[in-house]
């Protein structure tokens, strides 16, 4: 039987519809939330600072990573501190390079230093982590987003690349592994079997979690009748 009320893997949520944060806040499964720009663009937000503060106003305990858009080191560090101050649980979320491929480990470290909570998003290697991992203290608490999902796009096992950053974080910590950019529901099991600290799911994958613990043979039997009431109502003929 899966309960993952019993799992050691955190669940967050990923998303930016204010409906699913009023809706998930409470729920004692979900552990905190998780947002960016593709995700805010997509559910029409046109106001970064008035949808963050609606958010906080729901969300006033659980972590909520915010990113930042910047592209440079002295606009990102000004949009970290910014972020920073919204709210006692939010954390920055800091890609680990920037669009040209250039490390922000250091800005990173230096941020970290400062008792600011980062999330380091888009990570898919431990080579663009590891120098990053090196300099951390280890006392600020610090997330390593992992883009899970996407490294599976690309046919590699993701499996490979979380397990090699949980071993390079196991003395600090302050440092979490979080797999991200979840495909399907069967990758919350996977996090859990690879004990990573935190996994981030969309509403729409977190909803299939009522699948769990189902008769395959009964699942089978409802997705028959599910064809057959289309069709029907479709009023198909041969």
């Amino acid at each position: 039987m899966i309960n993952l009320n019993k799992f050691k893997s955190s669940i967050y949520v990923d998303g930016a519809n204010i409906k699913d944060f009023k809706d998930l806040s409470k729920n004692t499964l979900i552990k905190g939330f998780t947002t960016n720009p593709s995700l805010m663009r997509s559910s029409g937000v046109l106001n970064y600072l008035k949808f963050a503060k609606q958010v906080l106003k729901i969300v006033k305990r659980k972590p909520v990573s915010f990113e930042i858009f910047a592209d440079d080191a002295n606009n990102i560090m000004s949009q970290a501190l910014k972020i920073k101050e919204l709210g006692k649980n939010v954390f920055v979320k800091i890609p680990i390079i920037t669009t040209n491929n250039k490390s922000n480990a250091d800005l990173i470290v230096k941020l970290n230093r400062m008792g600011i909570k980062i999330n380091v998003t888009a990570i898919f290697t431990l080579n663009q982590s590891l120098p990053l991992i090196k300099k951390l203290d280890k006392k600020t608490e610090i997330i390593l987003s992992i883009f899970a999902g996407r490294i599976a796009d690309t046919g590699v096992n993701p499996k490979a690349e979380i397990k090699k950053h949980i071993s390079a974080c196991k003395k600090k910590k302050n440092i979490k592994i979080l797999w991200a950019s979840v495909r399907e529901v069967y990758n919350i099991i996977e996090a859990e079997e690879v004990k990573c600290h935190i996994v981030t799911v969309p509403p729409n994958i977190l909803k299939k979690t009522k699948n769990f613990n189902k008769s395959l043979e009964k699942y089978s039997q409802e997705t028959v009748k599910n064809f057959y009431d289309d069709a029907k109502k479709s009023g198909y003929s041969l």
